[in-house]
Order: C-alpha cells, then structure tokens, then sequence
C-alpha cells in the first residue's frame, strides 16, 4: 500500500490510485518561524471540505442523535449528507437544524451558499441536562482520502465563519460554536516488562485543539461589560486561554496549521480575506503532545441544554483543507529549517 506521502505526491500531480481526483494549487507559500505555516499555504485538496454551492446539499438527520460521550448511546445511522463529505459525531450527535442557506451578506465574492448550525437539545435526547452541552459536524477526511494526512505534509485548514450580532448571541457564559481539528500522536503510559528489561510503554492518542467563540457576560469580566473573544484550545498544560478578541460580528476568516515539529498554529481575521502572518494568534504544543498526523475538522454547536434557548446561529462557509507538496516542502524547509525538521 501506497505511504500518505506518496498518495499525496500523487494527488499534486493529479493522479490518483485510490479514486480521490486532483487537487488546485491554492496560494503562495507564507512561513515564519514564530508563528509557523500560514493555513491556507500550498495546495488544497479538492475531495475534502465543502463550499456548500450546490442548491442540492441536504442533510438527513435521522435523530434521534447519538451521545455516546455522556450516556454511552450511538444511535444509528446517524445524519447522511448528500455529498458524503460530513457526518455526524456519534461522540455527541449532530446539530438540531444543519440547513443550506442564502450566504450573508459580505460573503466570500460569488457565494451563494452557505451552511448554518444550531441546535437546541444539546445533551441526551429527551434528556434536559441544564448545562453546557455540544454537538459536533464532522468533516469526512480520512474516509476520502484513503489515511490520515502526516504532520510532515503540513496540514491546515480554513474556513469563513458568520458570527450574527452580539444581540443574538444565546445568553449562556462561555463558548458558543468551535473550529477543530482531530489530531494524533503517541503517548507514554506506564511501562512494559520489568525490571531493567522494562521500557516506556506507548499509546495511541487523539486530542482536539481547535478556536471557540466565546462570550463572557459583564459581571464575570475584568471591563465589567460583556466580551466576546476567540478562545484557543489549548496551552501545553491543557487549559483553554482568550486568544483574539471578537471586535465585530459578521464574517471572520479562521484557520488551524500543524508543522512538521508537532506544533500547532493559530489564525483569525475579520472579514473573507486570506490569512496572512498578521492574522496569527498564537502556537501552541496542545496537552504538551506533539502531533504526529491530521485525521480532520469539525464544528461544536453549543448552549446550555434547557429545551428553551436555542444556540447562537452560526453559519459556515468554504471550509477547506491543505498541504505542502515535495516542492513546497522544501521551499518551506529552507525558510525555517527548525520547524521543518522531522521529530
């Protein structure tokens, strides 16, 4: 069987051997060796992500929604979408409404769909729990793609996002909606063997970092009025930290990249446009692990589980997936020969 990195060589030059198609070259390369790959740089990979354009695109709930995370329950067949390129978290269970619609205004130029996510029961189905629950829209990646994506292919992701006024917002405290990634990487656990025959034991281990839309009300905030900021997920310790404040509603433009050395980087801007090195937030060693592969990306819905409020409408656009090809990746190793080098 082909490595990623071949299948990925294939796929720059628009062959495939596992039925995946071709692939467009997206933007230029732009690095910095403080703030890593810019999401965005290289090529993007056509049969993953969405654009939401086709006046076709449906989703199938099938709810009830699985919440395998709090009750132990997937219930199945989960949500189908008609272009197979989502499905539903059986962790937590698909959004209430997942709908195609009109694109908001100030939208990408020459979009006319979008997607919005909203839910009311967050938690078990039939089920009130009074609390802050979530549920998840995944993107399908490593089905389509045959594997996972290795961190040396540098991955990233970007989406546009459409934030409505703050009047909008549901009233619950902290987050609202969440850009992820699913990453992997190994662990120590213990030992194996005993005595001097013994070595470190090592695991499989998937964590989620990822940018929440986060509201904190006045009376918990250091101003004493209400502040809306991108949260970011996580530091090396694990504790989530205020990353860029949210100045406005309406479109924002975020993105997550993974470099060869495990780390990950963070990206928001208002507005549609690219991402560009100013648009960086911050790097981060998530849980203090060092990624190994990208597996895909995902949206949270999230509000406070009472049958009552609704989540804050959000809306998602163009959300895409990239990567370096042989030639990109050596441009790139040349500009910052550290973050580029294997571990």
């Amino acid at each position: 069987m082909r490595s990623n990195f071949t299948r990925l060589l294939a796929l720059a030059m628009g062959v495939s051997s596992f039925g995946c198609g071709s692939v467009v070259f997206a933007q230029s390369l732009s690095l910095d060796a403080a703030k890593g790959l810019v999401p965005g740089s290289g090529t993007r990979i056509e049969q993953v992500g969405d654009d939401f354009e086709d006046p076709e695109w449906k989703c199938d709930l099938h709810l009830p929604k699985s919440s395998q995370e709090i009750d132990g329950q997937v219930r199945s067949p989960g949500a189908k979408v008609s272009n197979g390129r989502w499905y539903e978290g059986v962790k937590r269970g698909v959004p209430d409404v997942v709908q195609r619609v009109e694109t908001p205004a100030g939208g990408l130029e020459g979009s006319s769909g979008a997607l919005l996510l909203r839910s009311l029961q967050t938690g078990v189905p039939g089920r009130l729990s009074y609390k802050n629950q979530q549920d998840d829209f995944v993107c399908d990646v490593e089905t389509r793609l045959g594997g996972k994506l290795p961190v040396s292919q540098c991955p990233s992701v970007v989406t546009r996002i459409y934030l409505p006024p703050f009047e909008e917002w549901n009233s619950h405290a902290g987050a609202h909606f969440g850009f992820r990634l699913s990453l992997g990487t190994t662990k120590l656990s213990g030992t194996s063997g005993r005595g001097r025959f013994s070595s470190p034991k090592k695991e499989a281990e998937t964590y989620w970092p990822g940018l929440f839309a986060d509201k904190t009300p006045a009376k918990q905030s250091k101003s004493g009025q209400i502040e809306y900021h991108w949260r970011v997920r996580s530091d090396a310790r694990g504790y989530d930290f205020p990353g860029r404040p949210i100045t406005q509603p309406g479109w924002w433009t975020l993105g997550i990249s993974v470099t060869p050395d495990g780390q990950v980087h963070y990206f928001a801007r208002p507005g549609v446009e690219n991402l560009t090195l100013e648009d960086h937030i911050v790097s981060q060693f998530p849980y203090n692990y060092r990624a190994e592969h990208f597996k895909t990306f995902f949206f949270n819905v999230i509000n406070g589980d009472d049958g009552k409020n609704w989540s804050t409408p959000i809306i998602v656009d163009d959300s895409h997936v990239y990567f370096l090809d042989a030639e990109q990746l050596k441009l790139a190793a040349e500009e910052s020969p550290a973050t580029f080098q294997r571990r």
